[in-house]
């Protein structure tokens, strides 16, 4: 099972969490999305991303068994000496392979490979952990949808947002 997973604060307060799930790695047949609203947050302190990201995506992952694989939007590292960023926590906290996706480029992330998908023009930045960086970067490559932002991200940042409601869910 291949994983997507996002966060979104609502200006009312808390987070919604959401995930969407891939039998392949390419995300091009979902299997079942949902979201999870956690109440209480930490507060965004600089350095310290991690510690208000991961109990949201905790509390949506809580739902799903068996990820072989999980894809975020941000980075797994962003400098080049392995100093883990959000995907690096994620990557020790579930135990798996991660692929992060930054959208915009860090200068300290020099590290990161480029990705251009599609008749992008500006790239995507990947960063992993538990995969080697030039399979990671196939991977984001090779993706479902046209567009500069794989499918899986696009759906999975609109679920956490509420913009989208999920079409299959799972246990709640």
């Amino acid at each position: 099972m291949f994983a997507a997973v996002d966060v979104h604060y609502p200006l009312s307060g808390g987070a919604r969490a959401a995930v969407v799930l891939a039998s392949d790695p390419a995300f091009s047949t979902l299997v079942c999305d949902t979201t999870e609203f956690v109440e209480d947050v930490a507060p965004c302190r600089p350095g310290e991303f991690y510690r208000r990201e991961l109990p949201p995506r905790r509390a949506v992952l809580a739902k799903v068994d068996g990820i072989d694989l999980l894809v975020i939007d941000g980075y797994v590292t962003p400098e080049p000496d392995g100093r883990p960023g959000l995907g690096g926590y994620a990557h020790a906290e579930f135990g798996v392979p991660v692929i992060g996706v930054g959208k915009t480029r860090f200068a300290s992330a020099t590290h990161a490979v480029p990705v251009i998908r599609g008749r992008a023009k500006r790239p995507l930045y990947e960063t992993s952990a538990g995969r080697p960086p030039s399979d990671a970067a196939e991977l984001v490559c090779v993706m479902a949808g046209e567009f500069r932002l794989p499918d899986a991200l696009r759906r999975v940042d609109g679920l956490a947002r509420g913009h989208l409601a999920p079409i299959k869910g799972l246990r709640s």
